[in-house]
């Protein structure tokens, strides 16, 4: 199981009311509902693997170099003029390095790379797997990994992860109209305001799919493009035309790496806290008892 963590962390910020508090006062929300969060995914799906995969670099160069507009409606200056920070809520970026000492105190694996996404290192990791992965999101790129044969499949949360909905390629082809492998091309050509990818000019999800459909992808396309008997309409080959550069370039953003140099990692699910005074130290002091009590009891430890 590969947790896309920040996307939880969000969510759960967002869906976990900020009266939630330390001893001292400080929101402990985000922190709470990503450790009931890993308690109902381990109750419900029993892996023996688990990751929390981290943005090490949520904004990567290599991607902003191809796509300037990447995420930059997400950016927001810092008063020491440093660019290319991340605008989230003031209370939940403190919340971020706790959620870190947590994991580590409990010995789950945390893995972050620069320069890259934890939607890379997913991809990565999915791509080495020998066994069935469950991935953890609620960022749609992540659908271009499912993958039937191989037993991918993607957890989304709906109003929490013990309300998810399990996407493997039947349910991402009766929402969407492609498989796993058409996901990407129908995701750019589609676009994506919440990541900046501005997509093609009027082609919305029904056009994209139906284009990936009867070309197979983005190559075929651009060959119908070119080919004056083909069916595009005279709008849609006008649109495609001027937008092949963006199309040059929108594969390489939108398609998750699949070879980040990963750091040693120990995923098995840990049979006892890596660290229990120092998780203990952290309970005390920020308020996590009854959410740790429920990832303990998840994950059967003894008291």
């Amino acid at each position: 199981m590969l947790l896309d963590t920040a996307s939880l962390y969000f969510r759960a910020y967002f869906g976990v009311p900020e009266s939630i508090r330390a001893p001292d006062g400080t929101p402990v929300n985000a922190v709470r509902g990503l450790l009931d969060f890993i308690a109902r995914l381990v109750q419900d799906h029993r892996p023996d693997d688990l990751v929390a995969c981290m943005d090490a670099d949520w904004r990567p160069q290599w991607r902003v170099d191809l796509i300037p507009s990447y995420k930059a409606h997400r950016v927001v200056e810092e008063r020491s003029g440093a660019a290319d920070v991340e605008e989230v809520p003031d209370t939940l970026s403190p919340q971020v390095p706790i959620i870190e000492e947590v994991l580590d105190a409990l010995g789950i694996a945390r893995v972050g790379v620069a320069p890259y996404e934890a939607d890379d290192v997913i991809g990565t990791l999915t791509g080495r797997a020998k066994g069935p992965v469950d991935i953890v999101t609620g960022d749609r790129d992540l659908f271009q990994l499912i993958d039937d044969a191989r037993g991918v499949r993607v957890v989304y949360p709906v109003k929490g992860v013990g309300n998810a909905t399990l996407m493997d390629e039947a349910a991402l082809r009766a929402k969407y109209g492609v498989d796993g492998p058409g996901y990407v091309d129908f995701a750019l050509l589609r676009g994506d305001p919440s990541d900046g990818l501005p997509g093609v000019v009027g082609v919305g999800e029904k056009t994209a799919a139906k284009l990936v459909d009867a070309y197979g992808d983005l190559a075929g396309i651009l060959a119908a493009v070119a080919d004056p008997a083909s069916a595009l309409t005279p709008a849609q080959r006008r649109r495609l035309d001027e937008a092949r550069p963006y199309l040059a370039v929108a594969p390489t953003v939108v398609t998750v790496a699949p070879d980040v140099p990963l750091p040693a990692y120990d995923p098995a699910l840990p049979t006892a806290p890596a660290r229990p005074e120092r998780l203990a130290e952290l309970s005390e002091r920020w308020g996590l008892g009854g959410s740790l009590t429920r990832v303990r009891q998840a994950l059967r430890w003894e008291d």
